[in-house]
């Protein structure tokens, strides 16, 4: 009994011993643990993701791969269907919450099955484990990979929270391909965000991320359809979804290819990234809808038009100077028509597109009114000689006729009264970067399109006119501040301009009267334009070849303004009325104007020939020409029949009506003909005959 007392003290302290020996051992196994995890040294976790360019309101226009050619978009959680969160976190890791980065249970359940089965039948590994292996793109297989996971993953925990763990997974968790993440993923395989999913769209992508390239549902799609109905069934065993909503998604179609990524305003994104570099989002004021509209609208107005054929379109709002939508050609990737190129930003010759600001600057001017008469014949200012389009001249016409039928010798008139030069200010005032051929001084042929400009620069212009002569300068970045450009006519002028400009008859079908536009067709059919406006928006269209070459037959009231007025028709359901006149406006009739607007006449006019004066077109003035013992051909132009011929000062011909005749050669060496009308009007021509 003694002995037994005896050694009961004894072999007390000696377990107290032992456990305090276990405590202090364990103590120091969890200081060095602590600091084996304390001192990991983590993945980056800051991993480059996609450039995405977004609408007006927040929707996807562009998204840009990142280096490697992968699509790893940005996420946020609450971009995220609660349900595929709840989904996930139940098939995957459903004690995620609370675990400190490894779940011992799991591993265990997972360690026993192994031995038991002899392989691999569940993972152990948390998401937070997974993300782990993402980071550092590691294996999974071996010891020493999932040693380093669990190290990695315990890091993690200490160091972020539980929701950017999941945010962090999200983002980097791989779907097939060149796809990572969910956004990118929900993307390519359901064309949408991942704010709200099917039952059967968040059961695919909780199961892709498993075994992404044997599951993928345009490859392999058995096996995509049995990982998402095995996810969907443990749905059911956890009280996630009833059995009727998981039959129902069993049931559903699977993505049969992966979409392509949103790339709406191509040419504009480009521009806009390339003005903001280094920026991972950019919001513009396109609006996506009317954007993928308009892409389709000048696709199928292309393919209509000829195989080579490309064309360039923008939509602004005339008030703010927003632009709604741009497309730079019929397909961005369309090699044949150049798709490349944006030809809403190509200097091109703008035809008669330029007209409506020379005549709004000549009413400013007082040089004319609408109901002002002007002369349509054969001018000549100092060997410039322009022609109308059609070759016909109209004689006495009104200004609101002349600008109507786009008459090319009217314009040159008013350009040669205001100066080329007063022109140009004008366009850059408007907010136009013109260019001119070889970078000489403007001529008078500017006004005919003898320039380089863009549509957007046109667009600009047409702006500032339906604005009311000053418009806001244009901008594609949502958030920036609106700029008015200076003033380029008055608030009379611009209405004026939109009263003429509404007169034109439209395409067929059209309404008419509810858009004021102008087409034009540069010299040899290369271009073929159009712009209008309404009481808020504006619309260009060109249409043409990237390459500059001729489009036979190409004319911008056939081309171009039946596009210009179905994008108005896609824009809106009906046009907005285009404003009352300003209190100052004058509305009269010819007969009523003050005198000196009544007709058109030049400041130097005392000094030309008087109006519809005939002109000599053969023999020209200093002709040489060789007879051979023949007659002297006569070709007239203008005046008023009969005509009389004089060479030399003396009658050879009397009381001719044909405007083509002969007259008996005056002999060789030099003469002087001179022909006068009936109206005592006369046309001189110096030849010499040899």
């Amino acid at each position: 009994m003694r002995g037994e007392c005896a050694r009961g003290p004894t072999f007390w302290r000696r377990g107290l011993w032992a456990v305090a020996a276990l405590a202090l051992l364990l103590g120091i196994g969890w200081r060095l643990f602590d600091d084996w995890v304390a001192d990991t040294e983590l993945p980056l976790t800051l991993a480059e993701t996609s450039v995405e360019v977004m609408d007006r309101e927040d929707r996807l226009l562009r998204v840009y791969p990142v280096g490697d050619g992968i699509w790893r978009m940005a996420l946020q959680l609450d971009q995220v269907d609660p349900r595929f969160t709840e989904m996930l976190i139940a098939y995957e890791d459903r004690r995620f919450w609370s675990h400190p980065g490894v779940d011992v249970l799991a591993l265990m359940r997972a360690g026993g099955q192994a031995v038991w089965h002899g392989r691999v039948v569940s993972g152990g590994s948390t998401l937070t484990m997974q993300l782990a292996r993402l980071l550092e793109d590691g294996s999974t297989g071996r010891w020493s990979g999932k040693l380093r996971q669990i190290r990695v993953a315990l890091a993690l925990e200490r160091r972020l929270s539980k929701a950017e763990i999941l945010r962090l997974y999200l983002t980097h968790a791989p779907y097939g391909g060149n796809i990572e993440g969910l956004r990118a993923a929900s993307y390519v395989w359901l064309g949408k965000e991942p704010r709200r999913l099917t039952a059967a769209e968040a059961a695919l992508l909780v199961a892709l991320p498993q075994s992404p390239e044997s599951r993928r549902p345009d490859r392999a799609p058995k096996a995509a359809r049995q990982a998402r109905a095995q996810v969907l069934s443990r749905m059911v065993a956890d009280g996630i979804l009833d059995s009727e909503s998981a039959e129902i998604a069993t049931k559903a179609r699977l993505p049969r290819q992966m979409a392509a990524m949103p790339r709406l305003a191509p040419h504009l994104a480009d521009r806009a990234l390339s003005a903001n570099p280094g920026a991972r989002r950019l919001s513009l004021t396109v609006q996506a809808d009317l954007q993928q509209r308009m892409e389709q609208l000048v696709q199928a107005a292309a393919r209509r038009s000829g195989a080579r054929l490309s064309a360039a379109l923008m939509v602004v709002d005339h008030q703010s100077g927003e632009v709604l939508a741009s497309v730079g050609s019929p397909g961005y990737a369309d090699q044949g028509r150049q798709g490349f190129v944006d030809m809403t930003q190509a200097l091109r010759s703008p035809g008669s597109t330029l007209k409506p600001l020379v005549y709004g600057l000549a009413f400013d001017r007082g040089l004319v009114h609408p109901e002002t008469l002007i002369h349509d014949g054969p001018v000549d200012f100092d060997g410039y000689a322009p022609q109308n389009f059609d070759g016909v001249f109209r004689g006495d016409l009104r200004v609101r006729e002349a600008l109507q039928l786009s008459l090319n010798i009217p314009v040159v008139k008013l350009t040669r009264e205001l100066g080329a030069a007063h022109l140009m200010a004008a366009l850059r005032r408007g907010g136009a970067s013109p260019r001119l051929p070889g970078g000489g001084k403007p001529g008078l042929a500017i006004s005919l399109g003898g320039l380089g400009t863009s549509l957007q620069d046109l667009v600009q212009i047409y702006t500032g006119l339906a604005a009311g002569g000053q418009g806001p300068a244009l901008r594609v970045l949502r958030g920036a501040s609106q700029q008015d450009r200076p003033r380029m006519i008055s608030d009379v002028a611009a209405w004026q301009l939109g009263d003429v400009l509404r007169g034109l008859s439209p395409p067929p079908g059209a309404r008419a009267g509810v858009l004021a536009y102008k087409t034009g067709t540069s010299y040899g059919h290369r271009d073929a334009w159009a712009l209008g406006w309404d009481g808020r928006h504006v619309i260009g269209v060109w249409m043409g070849r990237a390459d500059g070459t001729p489009v036979p037959g190409a004319f911008g009231g056939d081309l171009a303004a039946p596009v210009l007025f179905e994008a108005f028709g896609l824009l809106k359901p009906d046009f907005d009325a285009l404003p009352p006149p300003p209190a100052a406006t004058l509305i009269l009739s010819a007969a009523e104007l003050p005198a000196p607007l009544r007709r058109f006449r030049a400041r130097d006019a005392v000094f030309e020939p008087a109006e519809n004066a005939p002109q000599m077109l053969f023999p020209p003035n200093g002709a040489r020409l060789a007879l051979e013992g023949g007659g002297l051909p006569v070709k007239l132009r203008g005046g008023t029949a009969p005509f009389v011929v004089l060479a030399d000062g003396k009658p050879v011909l009397q009381g001719q009506q044909a405007r083509e005749f002969e007259i008996l050669s005056p002999g060789l060496g030099f003469s002087d003909l001179v022909v006068v009308d009936a109206a005592g009007r006369s046309a001189r021509a110096a030849i010499e005959i040899d």
